[in-house]
Protein backbone atom coordinates (compact mmCIF):
# COMPACT_ATOMS: atom_id res chain seq x y z
CA UNK A 1 0.00 0.00 0.00
CA UNK A 2 2.79 2.44 0.89
CA UNK A 3 4.62 1.40 -2.57
CA UNK A 4 0.98 2.19 -4.63
CA UNK A 5 0.79 5.68 -2.39
CA UNK A 6 4.30 6.59 -3.52
CA UNK A 7 3.39 5.76 -6.99
CA UNK A 8 0.59 7.65 -7.36
CA UNK A 9 2.05 10.51 -5.85
CA UNK A 10 4.42 10.20 -8.43
CA UNK A 11 2.39 9.72 -11.60
CA UNK A 12 0.11 12.96 -10.49
CA UNK A 13 3.16 15.35 -10.48
CA UNK A 14 4.54 13.94 -13.18
CA UNK A 15 1.30 14.59 -15.24
CA UNK A 16 1.16 18.06 -13.80
CA UNK A 17 4.17 18.99 -14.36
CA UNK A 18 4.44 17.57 -18.19
CA UNK A 19 0.46 18.88 -19.16
CA UNK A 20 0.34 15.53 -20.75
CA UNK A 21 -4.07 15.89 -19.80
CA UNK A 22 -3.88 18.83 -22.02
CA UNK A 23 -1.82 17.06 -24.77
CA UNK A 24 -3.83 14.14 -24.70
CA UNK A 25 -7.11 16.66 -25.03
CA UNK A 26 -5.47 18.34 -27.97
CA UNK A 27 -4.85 15.09 -29.89
CA UNK A 28 -8.18 13.38 -29.65
CA UNK A 29 -9.64 16.95 -31.20
CA UNK A 30 -7.30 17.21 -33.70
CA UNK A 31 -8.66 13.49 -34.87
CA UNK A 32 -12.18 13.54 -34.36
CA UNK A 33 -12.29 17.07 -36.26
CA UNK A 34 -9.93 15.47 -38.81
CA UNK A 35 -12.32 12.29 -38.80
CA UNK A 36 -15.60 13.83 -39.20
CA UNK A 37 -14.56 15.76 -42.07
CA UNK A 38 -13.37 12.89 -43.99
CA UNK A 39 -16.81 11.51 -42.74
CA UNK A 40 -18.53 14.36 -44.35
CA UNK A 41 -17.09 14.89 -47.61
CA UNK A 42 -17.91 10.56 -48.06
CA UNK A 43 -20.89 11.09 -47.52
CA UNK A 44 -21.37 14.40 -49.82
CA UNK A 45 -19.88 12.20 -52.27
CA UNK A 46 -21.77 8.92 -51.89
CA UNK A 47 -24.94 11.30 -51.44
CA UNK A 48 -24.29 12.91 -54.91
CA UNK A 49 -23.99 9.69 -56.50
CA UNK A 50 -27.13 8.12 -55.26
CA UNK A 51 -28.81 11.11 -56.53
CA UNK A 52 -27.30 10.97 -60.17
CA UNK A 53 -28.05 7.37 -59.76
CA UNK A 54 -31.53 8.02 -58.88
CA UNK A 55 -32.71 10.52 -61.86
CA UNK A 56 -31.06 8.37 -64.16
CA UNK A 57 -33.31 5.55 -63.23
CA UNK A 58 -36.29 7.56 -63.05
CA UNK A 59 -35.67 9.04 -66.98
CA UNK A 60 -35.19 5.15 -68.01
CA UNK A 61 -38.36 4.32 -65.88
CA UNK A 62 -40.51 6.79 -66.73
CA UNK A 63 -41.49 7.62 -70.73
CA UNK A 64 -44.31 10.18 -71.77
CA UNK A 65 -45.96 9.44 -75.24
CA UNK A 66 -47.55 13.23 -76.53
CA UNK A 67 -49.79 11.04 -79.06
CA UNK A 68 -51.00 8.77 -76.59
CA UNK A 69 -52.47 11.40 -74.09
CA UNK A 70 -53.86 13.26 -76.38
CA UNK A 71 -56.16 10.34 -77.97
CA UNK A 72 -56.76 9.54 -74.73
CA UNK A 73 -58.26 12.46 -73.31
CA UNK A 74 -61.36 13.80 -74.84
CA UNK A 75 -64.05 16.10 -74.11
CA UNK A 76 -67.32 15.68 -75.26
CA UNK A 77 -68.96 19.74 -74.15
CA UNK A 78 -69.15 22.83 -76.46
CA UNK A 79 -67.42 26.13 -76.58
CA UNK A 80 -69.78 27.72 -73.06
CA UNK A 81 -69.18 24.22 -71.26
CA UNK A 82 -65.22 24.68 -71.41
CA UNK A 83 -65.49 28.03 -70.32
CA UNK A 84 -67.23 27.17 -67.86
CA UNK A 85 -64.77 24.63 -66.40
CA UNK A 86 -61.40 27.04 -66.79
CA UNK A 87 -63.62 29.72 -64.75
CA UNK A 88 -64.63 27.52 -61.82
CA UNK A 89 -60.70 26.38 -61.91
CA UNK A 90 -59.70 29.71 -61.79
CA UNK A 91 -61.86 31.22 -59.20
CA UNK A 92 -60.65 31.44 -55.67
CA UNK A 93 -63.87 30.92 -53.73
CA UNK A 94 -63.91 27.68 -51.44
CA UNK A 95 -66.48 25.10 -52.47
CA UNK A 96 -67.55 25.22 -48.53
CA UNK A 97 -71.05 23.94 -47.18
CA UNK A 98 -71.68 28.15 -46.43
CA UNK A 99 -70.57 29.01 -50.10
CA UNK A 100 -72.95 26.29 -51.76
CA UNK A 101 -76.00 27.16 -49.50
CA UNK A 102 -75.49 31.35 -50.18
CA UNK A 103 -75.55 30.30 -53.97
CA UNK A 104 -78.59 28.05 -53.65
CA UNK A 105 -80.12 31.39 -52.72
CA UNK A 106 -80.85 30.34 -48.63
CA UNK A 107 -80.88 33.15 -46.42
CA UNK A 108 -81.14 33.09 -42.31
CA UNK A 109 -83.92 35.63 -41.38
CA UNK A 110 -81.93 35.96 -38.22
CA UNK A 111 -79.25 37.46 -40.14
CA UNK A 112 -80.07 38.73 -43.42
CA UNK A 113 -77.45 40.98 -45.17
CA UNK A 114 -79.95 43.42 -46.78
CA UNK A 115 -83.81 43.85 -47.67
CA UNK A 116 -85.15 45.04 -50.80
CA UNK A 117 -88.65 46.74 -50.54
CA UNK A 118 -91.03 47.24 -53.06
CA UNK A 119 -93.81 49.96 -52.37
CA UNK A 120 -96.79 49.79 -54.77
CA UNK A 121 -96.68 53.31 -55.76
CA UNK A 122 -94.65 56.65 -54.87
CA UNK A 123 -97.24 57.93 -52.27
CA UNK A 124 -96.13 54.16 -50.47
CA UNK A 125 -92.39 55.02 -51.28
CA UNK A 126 -92.61 58.46 -49.60
CA UNK A 127 -94.21 56.50 -46.46
CA UNK A 128 -91.36 54.04 -46.27
CA UNK A 129 -88.94 56.79 -46.28
CA UNK A 130 -90.31 58.98 -43.75
CA UNK A 131 -90.65 55.92 -42.00
CA UNK A 132 -86.98 54.77 -41.93
CA UNK A 133 -85.78 58.82 -41.99
CA UNK A 134 -87.66 58.83 -38.23
CA UNK A 135 -85.99 56.20 -36.99
CA UNK A 136 -83.15 56.76 -37.84
CA UNK A 137 -83.33 60.36 -35.94
CA UNK A 138 -84.63 58.35 -32.79
CA UNK A 139 -81.74 55.94 -32.84
CA UNK A 140 -79.06 58.85 -33.20
CA UNK A 141 -80.57 61.27 -31.08
CA UNK A 142 -80.65 58.26 -28.24
CA UNK A 143 -76.87 57.20 -29.19
CA UNK A 144 -77.81 54.49 -31.01
CA UNK A 145 -76.28 54.24 -34.24
CA UNK A 146 -75.25 50.96 -35.00
CA UNK A 147 -78.75 50.62 -35.31
CA UNK A 148 -79.24 53.16 -37.63
CA UNK A 149 -80.46 51.51 -41.10
CA UNK A 150 -78.70 52.24 -44.08
CA UNK A 151 -81.43 52.32 -47.22
CA UNK A 152 -80.60 53.01 -50.71
CA UNK A 153 -83.74 54.55 -52.82
CA UNK A 154 -83.22 52.88 -56.28
CA UNK A 155 -86.21 54.94 -57.54
CA UNK A 156 -85.64 58.49 -55.88
CA UNK A 157 -81.84 58.41 -57.25
CA UNK A 158 -83.08 57.19 -61.17
CA UNK A 159 -85.98 60.17 -60.33
CA UNK A 160 -84.05 62.87 -59.65
CA UNK A 161 -81.59 62.31 -62.15
CA UNK A 162 -84.26 61.65 -65.26
CA UNK A 163 -85.71 65.50 -63.46
CA UNK A 164 -83.20 67.28 -63.53
CA UNK A 165 -82.49 66.48 -66.82
CA UNK A 166 -86.04 67.59 -67.45
CA UNK A 167 -85.06 70.72 -65.81
CA UNK A 168 -81.63 71.38 -67.94
CA UNK A 169 -84.53 70.74 -70.61
CA UNK A 170 -87.41 72.89 -70.11
CA UNK A 171 -84.80 75.95 -68.94
CA UNK A 172 -83.28 75.94 -72.42
CA UNK A 173 -86.87 75.50 -73.76
CA UNK A 174 -87.73 78.71 -71.59
CA UNK A 175 -84.87 80.80 -72.89
CA UNK A 176 -86.11 79.67 -76.42
CA UNK A 177 -89.57 80.69 -75.51
CA UNK A 178 -88.43 83.93 -73.74
CA UNK A 179 -86.47 84.93 -76.63
CA UNK A 180 -89.48 84.58 -79.06
CA UNK A 181 -91.83 86.49 -76.93
CA UNK A 182 -89.28 89.78 -76.80
CA UNK A 183 -89.46 89.36 -80.54
CA UNK A 184 -92.82 88.65 -80.87
CA UNK A 185 -93.53 92.00 -79.05
CA UNK A 186 -91.00 93.55 -81.18
CA UNK A 187 -92.85 92.76 -84.23
CA UNK A 188 -95.87 93.41 -82.86
CA UNK A 189 -94.99 97.11 -82.41
CA UNK A 190 -93.28 97.23 -85.44
CA UNK A 191 -96.47 96.53 -87.20
CA UNK A 192 -98.60 98.43 -85.32
CA UNK A 193 -96.16 101.15 -85.42
CA UNK A 194 -96.17 101.00 -89.98
CA UNK A 195 -100.05 100.47 -89.48
CA UNK A 196 -99.93 104.02 -87.60
CA UNK A 197 -97.90 105.59 -90.56
CA UNK A 198 -100.49 103.75 -92.93
CA UNK A 199 -103.48 105.22 -91.63
CA UNK A 200 -102.63 109.12 -91.09
CA UNK A 201 -105.53 109.94 -92.66
CA UNK A 202 -108.23 107.58 -91.07
CA UNK A 203 -106.72 109.18 -87.39
CA UNK A 204 -107.04 113.07 -89.11
CA UNK A 205 -110.86 112.09 -90.05
CA UNK A 206 -111.17 110.75 -86.48
CA UNK A 207 -110.12 113.58 -84.77
CA UNK A 208 -111.83 115.62 -87.07
CA UNK A 209 -115.15 114.21 -86.29
CA UNK A 210 -114.85 114.63 -82.64
CA UNK A 211 -112.11 111.98 -81.35
CA UNK A 212 -110.27 112.67 -78.36
CA UNK A 213 -106.18 111.44 -78.06
CA UNK A 214 -107.54 108.87 -75.83
CA UNK A 215 -110.12 107.26 -78.42
CA UNK A 216 -107.18 107.19 -80.93
CA UNK A 217 -105.31 105.28 -78.53
CA UNK A 218 -108.14 103.12 -77.80
CA UNK A 219 -108.46 102.21 -81.14
CA UNK A 220 -105.29 100.90 -81.65
CA UNK A 221 -105.20 99.36 -78.24
CA UNK A 222 -108.72 97.42 -79.22
CA UNK A 223 -106.82 95.86 -82.21
CA UNK A 224 -103.67 94.76 -80.59
CA UNK A 225 -106.05 93.34 -77.49
CA UNK A 226 -107.81 91.38 -80.38
CA UNK A 227 -104.74 90.06 -82.33
CA UNK A 228 -102.98 88.80 -78.74
CA UNK A 229 -106.41 87.13 -77.77
CA UNK A 230 -106.65 85.71 -81.50
CA UNK A 231 -102.95 84.81 -81.26
CA UNK A 232 -103.69 83.03 -78.46
CA UNK A 233 -106.28 80.52 -79.10
CA UNK A 234 -104.87 79.63 -82.39
CA UNK A 235 -101.48 78.46 -80.67
CA UNK A 236 -103.70 76.72 -77.92
CA UNK A 237 -106.01 75.05 -80.68
CA UNK A 238 -102.61 74.27 -82.79
CA UNK A 239 -101.35 72.45 -79.91
CA UNK A 240 -104.33 70.20 -78.65
CA UNK A 241 -104.28 69.49 -82.39
CA UNK A 242 -100.63 68.35 -82.34
CA UNK A 243 -101.01 66.18 -78.87
CA UNK A 244 -102.96 63.82 -81.50
CA UNK A 245 -100.21 62.47 -83.03
CA UNK A 246 -97.85 63.29 -80.08
CA UNK A 247 -99.72 60.33 -77.91
CA UNK A 248 -99.92 58.06 -80.33
CA UNK A 249 -95.93 58.36 -80.67
CA UNK A 250 -95.54 58.19 -76.40
CA UNK A 251 -97.67 54.98 -76.73
CA UNK A 252 -95.80 53.38 -79.55
CA UNK A 253 -92.45 53.80 -77.65
CA UNK A 254 -93.56 53.82 -73.97
CA UNK A 255 -95.54 50.47 -74.67
CA UNK A 256 -98.33 52.17 -72.23
CA UNK A 257 -100.98 54.43 -72.27
CA UNK A 258 -100.33 55.48 -68.83
CA UNK A 259 -98.05 58.31 -70.23
CA UNK A 260 -99.61 61.11 -71.85
CA UNK A 261 -98.94 64.35 -73.06
CA UNK A 262 -101.39 66.69 -71.97
CA UNK A 263 -102.29 70.56 -71.92
CA UNK A 264 -103.60 71.87 -68.44
CA UNK A 265 -106.61 74.33 -69.17
CA UNK A 266 -105.17 76.70 -66.27
CA UNK A 267 -101.71 76.74 -68.45
CA UNK A 268 -104.09 77.35 -71.58
CA UNK A 269 -105.60 80.13 -70.12
CA UNK A 270 -101.97 81.77 -68.77
CA UNK A 271 -100.61 81.97 -71.83
CA UNK A 272 -103.59 83.08 -73.93
CA UNK A 273 -103.52 85.96 -70.95
CA UNK A 274 -99.52 86.33 -71.58
CA UNK A 275 -100.17 86.73 -75.40
CA UNK A 276 -102.72 89.79 -75.02
CA UNK A 277 -100.15 91.43 -72.50
CA UNK A 278 -97.22 90.96 -74.56
CA UNK A 279 -99.20 92.27 -77.49
CA UNK A 280 -100.64 94.83 -75.63
CA UNK A 281 -97.28 96.00 -74.48
CA UNK A 282 -96.14 95.89 -78.08
CA UNK A 283 -98.38 98.24 -79.16
CA UNK A 284 -98.37 100.97 -76.52
CA UNK A 285 -95.54 103.29 -78.51
CA UNK A 286 -97.26 103.26 -81.81
CA UNK A 287 -100.56 104.30 -80.27
CA UNK A 288 -99.26 106.80 -78.33
CA UNK A 289 -97.72 108.02 -81.13
CA UNK A 290 -101.29 107.89 -83.47
CA UNK A 291 -102.87 109.78 -80.40
CA UNK A 292 -100.01 112.66 -80.56
CA UNK A 293 -100.91 112.98 -84.50
CA UNK A 294 -101.40 116.56 -85.75
CA UNK A 295 -104.68 115.85 -87.59
CA UNK A 296 -104.91 118.82 -89.55
CA UNK A 297 -101.43 117.01 -90.76
CA UNK A 298 -103.19 113.27 -90.89
CA UNK A 299 -105.93 115.18 -93.14
CA UNK A 300 -103.26 115.97 -95.48
CA UNK A 301 -101.38 112.62 -95.93
CA UNK A 302 -101.95 110.68 -99.00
Amino acid sequence: QEAKNILTQEMTSIIQSTNIETQISQIMSQYMQSSMQNLSSSLQRGIQKSMMSMSSSMENAFQFDSHAFAEAMSFSGDENDFMSIISSMMTSEQDSYDNNIKKLGYADFKKPASISIYPKNFESKEKVIHFLDTYNHKMEKTNQEDKVITYTDFVGTLMSSVTDIVNVISYVLVAFVGISLVVSSIMIGVITYISVLERKKEIGILRAIGASKRNISQVFNAETFIIGLFAGLIGIIITLLALIPANIVIHNIADTTAVNASLPPVAGIVLIILSVILTLLGGIVPSKKAAKEDPVTALRTD
